[in-house]
């Protein structure tokens, strides 16, 4: 099992679009138009098993300070292989690479993110109103069930 990171381009938008449909129809993701995800490519990570798509995250950051792991998915077929947690290492290691002081998610698995020491926050204390403006395109809105996690770095 050969695991590949790399940064997506455009070319790759479409492939990745299919990879997150479920998750995007059952309201865990929030669904990200061919020209959103064009403007947006550089905060993708993807990582392909075996020569194929597995899975990607996004790392958007918002401010000097604070940016956001948005869109973790990793294909039902490579699940169970631990793709998400390296995924989210990779994030993490980005994220401090870029010098930022705070990672968000707002997530359905906080568990998978406690194990990163994300702490669970208010959503009320959300420091920025541009990650407010994502929510009106989800399935849920105005009623979030997500939970909101923090990790300071």
């Amino acid at each position: 099992m050969k695991i590949n990171f790399f940064k997506p381009n455009v070319t790759t938008i479409k492939s990745m679009q299919k990879l997150v449909l479920s998750e995007v129809e059952n309201g865990n993701i929030l669904v990200r138009d061919e020209g959103e995800m064009s403007t947006t490519i550089r905060s993708y990570t993807a990582v392909k098993l075996d020569d194929e798509l597995a899975g990607f995250i996004a790392l958007h950051i918002h401010t000097p300070i604070l940016a956001e792991i948005r869109s973790l998915v990793v294909g039902s077929q490579f699940r169970h292989q631990g793709l998400g947690t390296k995924l989210i290492e990779y994030a993490i290691a980005e994220a401090k690479e870029l010098q930022l002081k705070e990672i968000l998610v707002l997530t359905y698995k906080e568990q998978l993110f406690k194990k990163f020491d994300f702490k669970i926050i208010d959503k009320e204390s959300i420091p920025n109103p541009k990650i407010w403006a994502d929510c009106i395109k989800c399935k849920h809105f105005p009623r979030c069930d997500e939970i909101a996690l923090l990790k300071t770095l």
